[in-house]
């Protein structure tokens, strides 16, 4: 599948009823009630602390690309011009990151991970993702968690494109796991059938990474 090609409408109104009938990628795991929404050992900030690994490559937008490989029936390449033509979604979710700070009601606006799912649809093996960044990062997860409803592949933050510093032009936002597991300058995401251990996960921190029982090392 070529970047400048999309499957039918009829295609992705076929496959949504039939995610939406089998229930697939549900978690279950979306809303939590206000006394559960601060995990434990974290404190509640204003501003954006910035993390990186030393490095915040620049990506302008006319070379900037998207590349879906794996196990999917449509791997692909998306330049930035084909990826603003995909459907646009906008999310509002809460961010945890390892180093105990968390920001409630962040709004985001870009691609609903579950939308880019339908385009390239995953075959049956695919269990995990693996995502590779523009300065070398990686990281994994499972493709449930990858697919949750309120994970998006986000251009904006609060309105305004994403600061090259939070890792604009483009970033992988996933709520409910902490924050290292949301690549940022994302231009790479691989289905997998077994998990593989991504730069940090190679270097202590969790294979997982669930904020509410604190997996922040890989012996918790």
């Amino acid at each position: 599948m070529s970047e400048e090609q999309t499957p039918t409408d009829s295609k992705l109104t076929t496959s949504k009823r039939r995610w939406a009938a089998e229930g697939k990628f549900l978690t279950g795991k979306i809303s939590r009630p206000e006394a559960e929404r601060l995990p434990p050992g974290q404190h509640l900030v204003k501003n954006w602390p910035v993390l990186d690994l030393g490095q915040q490559p620049h990506v302008p937008l006319d070379t900037w690309r998207l590349d879906v490989r794996g196990l999917v029936e449509n791997q692909t390449t998306w330049s930035w011009k084909t990826f603003q033509r995909l459907e646009q979604s906008k999310k509002v979710s809460d961010i945890h990151c390892v180093t105990t700070w968390s920001r409630y009601d962040n709004e985001w606006q870009g691609v609903a991970t579950r939308d880019l799912l339908d385009l390239v649809m995953p075959k049956p093996e695919a269990h995990f993702v693996l995502l590779t960044s523009y300065d070398g990062y990686t990281t994994n997860v499972p493709l449930a968690d990858f697919a949750a409803e309120d994970a998006i592949l986000a251009t904006h933050w609060e309105g305004q494109p994403i600061t090259r510093e939070h890792g604009g032009p483009m970033r992988l936002v996933i709520p409910h796991l902490y924050f290292w597991k949301s690549a940022k300058w994302l231009n790479r995401i691989e289905f997998i059938a077994s998990d593989q251990a991504g730069f940090w996960e190679r270097n202590g921190y969790s294979m997982y990474g669930d904020p509410w029982v604190e997996q922040r090392y890989s012996d918790d």
